[in-house]
């Protein structure tokens, strides 16, 4: 029994974990400040998420309910813990150190008083079965005086403390809660005696979800849950003893160091979390006009080589270049954190770590990123926060900002389809874990002040899996003067041309499977690397194609030009692009283009007007196109004249323009000026 009795108190505890979560924010969005009033409560009641975490708290306390009937007390309270290791992942909480050591603190206290409270019952028996325990209530009514106690305290005090204490006293009626319970499931008790046990447990546990509501609007989710999780099991370890004998002397003395252990983890985690602030919101500091300070937060950036990293940097030289004081935050292209000014824009590199999944790219450790990015934002002082991804430095942007009243512009550039290939997972889960990183997205990009994507395409997927608001289309812009020029094919034969990362979503395969049906005189250039390098070139030469096709690598920028003004025909097979800055690229250099039928590419490629677009995986229709255009020169030239047309809108003056007004937007300027660059 006791195995079952363990097991049900898991699953309660999974419950009661998404259960805070749901209430939680039901709870700080109704109320204005720490303190959850009665109109604040009618809002609480009208909302959803409320119900639904309140579905849980039954179902979760049902469970915990069954396991104290199979258990004793001592063994079923500990394993609650989960819950708070549970509503740290579902709440997003910042992995910190402090809040690493104070999880470390708790599960291991919480954990000893499990092993130490279980030992007897395994010891004794050789079962999990135990006796119904001789029961003294009224040595569990002491616990009514202390969470009176804590009740007042925390009522009288302001600040990080208040959240806890009210948690505390909570948790203290919960064990009482908890003790009444388990009398009435396991103790012999007269009919008239046990409805009162059972009305009293009622009105203890409606009280303690009261004060946990108060402990809501107080604070951070996880303070709570771990008071409750931390003291409701020492309550209970106590009121077991006392009440029911259920606890020896030299047992109870044992768990003392594990209780201590988890009450130290209890207030490092208070100490760790922030209150939640007295003002209903932290005010603004407002922009007097002129220049911007504008911090660009970024998890990938230049010398990285992508689409996201290429426009971070693009945006953060142009902002600089018309005046603004423009700061980056990213990840070092080492361990170590440093700062350095580079085109007039200071960026902040803080010390990062190498992926085993790819050679390149770098991450902050997530306590690392949490303490340096709230630091720097405090240092810069910016008028508005500009994250370019919802990882790890844009996930600390987004909560350091938000908590200190700087309005935020998030930008997505990610699509999950274009990470799960470098896992090891298989295919079948991509599709959920999709899911579970758009919901993730939407999650944290729903604190940002405005959000942005570079294509219309883009900010319907996101209003889609989940964004609940209106999503700007911002393209991301191209210096459309750096590839203008004359083509300069040297040997005159036609040439197809590739730019970008050789991996899975690129589909790079495709075109060479369609130029190996195509005349032998046709050749191709494929720009970038990846990881599927190695199996394209071996395709290319069991195809026939090792003298017909050059993979090049990472080129410089200029020599990337040279590869656009030698090419015919640029090729875009990718199935996972938000905007595709190759295309763009190699439009503004004048090349007709064919790309596949999917994501954003139908806004950059006008059938039969600047190229053509194809069904993705159909290899005859790309190579049937292919054919039809090279044969065409003077089809070909008109093509790439009206890709010059086209891609006028996406000049990067005008995305610089557009972003600009954003900020003076959002940056609360009583009137704003002019775009800088008019003005001058």
């Amino acid at each position: 029994m006791l195995i079952l009795a363990i097991a049900l108190a898991t699953a309660g505890a999974c419950c009661l974990a998404l259960a805070a979560r749901l209430q939680h924010g039901a709870v700080t969005r109704s109320a204005t400040g720490p303190v959850l009033r009665l109109r604040a409560l009618r809002t609480v009641l009208r909302t959803p998420a409320w119900y639904a975490g309140t579905g849980l708290v039954v179902a979760g306390s049902g469970l915990h309910i069954t396991a104290l009937a199979l258990a004793p007390l001592a063994v079923v309270q500990p394993i609650g813990m989960i819950a708070l290791v549970l509503t740290v992942v579902f709440t997003g909480t910042a992995l910190t150190r402090p809040v690493i050591a104070a999880l470390a603190l708790s599960t291991a206290g919480i954990a000893g008083l499990t092993v130490l409270s279980a030992m007897p019952i395994f010891g004794s028996s050789g079962d999990a079965r135990v006796t119904a325990p001789a029961a003294d209530l009224a040595a569990a009514h002491w616990t009514l005086l202390a969470a009176v106690a804590f009740a007042a305290v925390a009522l009288a005090v302001k600040g990080r403390w208040r959240s806890p204490l009210l948690a505390v006293a909570a948790a203290v009626l919960f064990g009482l809660t908890s003790a009444l319970v388990r009398a009435a499931a396991a103790v012999p008790l007269p009919p008239e005696l046990t409805a009162a046990v059972i009305a009293e447990a009622a009105v203890a546990a409606l009280a303690g979800a009261w004060l946990v509501h108060q402990a809501y609007a107080a604070g951070p989710a996880a303070t709570v849950v771990g008071a409750v999780t931390i003291v409701d099991p020492l309550v209970a370890v106590l009121i077991g003893a006392f009440a029911f004998d259920e606890t020896s002397a030299g047992t109870l003395a044992a768990m003392a160091v594990p209780g201590l252990a988890a009450v130290a983890g209890l207030v490092v985690l208070a100490r760790a979390l922030p209150p939640r602030p007295t003002d209903p919101a932290p005010a603004r500091r407002k922009h007097g006009g002129g220049p911007l300070r504008i911090a660009l937060t970024a998890d990938t950036y230049w010398p990285d080589v992508n689409g996201a990293a290429n426009f971070a940097h693009r945006l953060a030289t142009g902002l600089a270049a018309r005046g603004h004081d423009v700061h980056v935050v990213c990840p070092s292209t080492s361990g170590k954190s440093r700062t350095v000014t580079v085109g007039g824009v200071t960026m902040h590199r803080i010390g990062a770590l190498r992926t085993p999944f790819h050679p390149d790219f770098r991450y902050c450790p997530p306590w690392r990123a949490a303490t340096a990015v709230r630091a720097l934002l405090q240092r810069i002082d910016p008028d508005v926060v500009h994250t370019q991804a919802h990882f790890i430095v844009g996930r600390a942007a987004v909560r350091a900002a938000t908590a200190a009243g700087i309005p935020v512009v998030a930008t997505n550039h990610f699509m999950p389809e274009n990470l799960l290939g470098f896992g090891p997972l298989p295919r079948w889960t991509h599709r959920h874990l999709a899911d579970l990183a758009w919901r993730d997205l939407a999650r944290v990009y729903g604190a940002a002040t405005v959000c942005t994507t570079p294509t219309p395409r883009a900010a319907e997927l996101l209003e889609r899996n989940g964004l609940d608001r209106p999503v700007m289309a911002i393209s991301c812009g191209i210096d459309r003067a750096r590839y203008a020029g004359p083509q300069a094919n040297p040997d005159g034969r036609p040439t197809l041309l590739f730019v970008g990362r050789l991996e899975a979503e690129k589909n790079v395969h495709e075109l060479l499977e369609a130029a190996a049906l195509l005349p032998p005189d046709v050749r191709v250039e494929i720009v970038g690397d990846g990881s599927v390098r190695p199996r394209l070139e071996a395709l290319a030469a069991r195809l026939g194609l090792a003298e017909r096709a050059t993979f090049h690598g990472f080129l410089t920028d200029d020599e990337v030009v040279e590869a656009y003004r030698r090419a015919d025909v640029f090729v875009m097979p990718g199935t996972a692009e938000l905007q595709s800055i190759a295309t763009m690229e190699a439009m503004a250099a004048g090349l007709p283009v064919v790309a596949a039928d999917a994501m954003a590419l139908p806004h950059l490629v006008r059938p039969a007007r600047n190229g053509w677009l194809y069904r993705p995986g159909d290899i005859a229709e790309l190579a049937h196109r292919l054919r039809s255009m090279l044969a065409d020169e003077a089809g070909l030239a008109a093509m790439g004249r009206a890709s010059l047309e086209l891609i006028a809108v996406h000049d990067l003056e005008s995305t610089l323009v557009d972003f600009e007004r954003v900020y003076l937007d959002i940056a609360a300027v009583p009137e704003a000026p002019a775009p800088l660059a008019l003005a001058r």
